[in-house]
């Protein structure tokens, strides 16, 4: 039996390398906002209305429901929550 070794998680979880780069960056972008809501101490009702979504939005970010959020929306949401994304794109591996 040979086992198989991958760069990361996604690379194991999903079907195609573009999958498992797209659920990266969203992987990423959920854990920035939820680290800026908890360093700023935002309540769920604080960090939905500065992100411009719902509560329960906030809740799903918080529980890791990444399936439910898109790329555009995450980068939507850190730039509501004051934060700012540097993208570097190099030779994949």
């Amino acid at each position: 039996m040979s086992e198989n070794t991958y760069d990361s998680v996604w690379d194991a979880l999903e079907n195609t390398p573009e999958e498992a780069e797209n659920m990266r960056l969203r992987s990423r972008l959920m854990m920035a906002l939820a680290d800026q809501i908890k360093t700023q101490r935002w309540t769920q009702k604080d960090a939905a209305e500065r992100l411009h979504v719902t509560q329960p939005r906030i809740s799903d970010l918080n529980r890791g429901k990444i399936d439910l959020f898109s790329l555009d929306t995450l980068v939507n949401m850190v730039s509501a929550a004051g934060l700012h994304i540097d993208l570097n794109i190099r030779p994949a591996a």
